[in-house]
């Protein structure tokens, strides 16, 4: 496999690519205005639709209840939104993501299932919310901070506009454990995935991108430590599918 090197000075990765880092939130913008229409697809053809059995386990533990306000950070089509609100009736969900073109997604699907209130959409850059300090019981991210310019930053935003007691929940794609499981995944993931959004999507190199920034991502303890370094405690994470995602969950004590 390529390597896909570090990160040094004025220079970031997208993908494999080493690229300046102020074009990255640019050409991660294209690809996500690329698949916005075909986006739940493609996650239903490509993960065999575990991607559900996922974001169950992601409402699962992060178990909303009450009126809670939520901010769902890169949450543009409305997925882990919906499904706070099926688990807890009274919350409050402000879905933020940094494409239009993905909230259009989420707003029509909204429409479409009559969800009409306790629903807010922003565009919102995670590297710089609008939000007041302290304003949102529980923070969720799904599949979205391994596309953030600076992990970092995203984090102690997350920090910043958590109340006290707030939760930090994401769910993001990880590392394989199982050596033999990886190279397996590997072969689907570089050799067939591509096809498939090039086939569904019109747009091989979007999916070969969104591949790579997979492998790009920290593993399950160096994320965990990020988080930590962000002022969470109480930091733990969980593999789901033998490592091929993890949850990761912090407080704001």
């Amino acid at each position: 496999m390529t390597d896909p090197g570090q990160d040094t000075g004025n220079q970031t990765h997208f993908g494999f690519r080493s690229v300046p880092v102020g074009d990255k939130v640019r050409l991660v913008r294209g690809v996500f205005e690329s698949v916005a229409g075909s986006y739940d697809l493609m996650n239903d053809l490509m993960s065999g639709g575990i991607h559900r059995l996922w974001k169950s386990a992601m409402i699962d533990w992060l178990s909303p209840r009450g009126a809670i306000r939520v901010l769902d950070v890169a949450g543009g089509t409305g997925d882990i939104a919906f499904r706070i609100l099926d688990r807890a009736p009274q919350a409050e969900v402000l879905v933020a993501d940094i494409n239009a073109a993905m909230l259009e997604q989420g707003r029509n699907r909204a429409i479409d299932q009559s969800r009409l209130t306790r629903l807010d959409w922003a565009c919102m850059d995670a590297e710089a919310l609008a939000l007041p300090d302290r304003s949102v019981d529980a923070y969720t991210i799904a599949f979205g901070i391994r596309n953030v310019t600076h992990i970092d930053v995203a984090l102690r935003e997350a920090y910043r506009v958590l109340k006290p007691g707030g939760r930090f929940l994401c769910l993001e794609f990880s590392k394989v454990r199982n050596p033999a499981l990886a190279q397996a995944y590997d072969l689907y993931s570089f050799n067939v995935l591509p096809k498939i959004g090039g086939l569904v999507a019109k747009d091989e190199e979007s999916y070969r991108y969104l591949v790579e920034s997979i492998r790009r991502f920290p593993d399950q303890e160096s994320f965990a430590a990020m988080i930590r370094a962000a002022g969470f405690g109480n930091v733990q994470h969980r593999d789901l599918s033998f490592g091929i995602a993890a949850l990761h969950s912090g407080w704001r004590i």
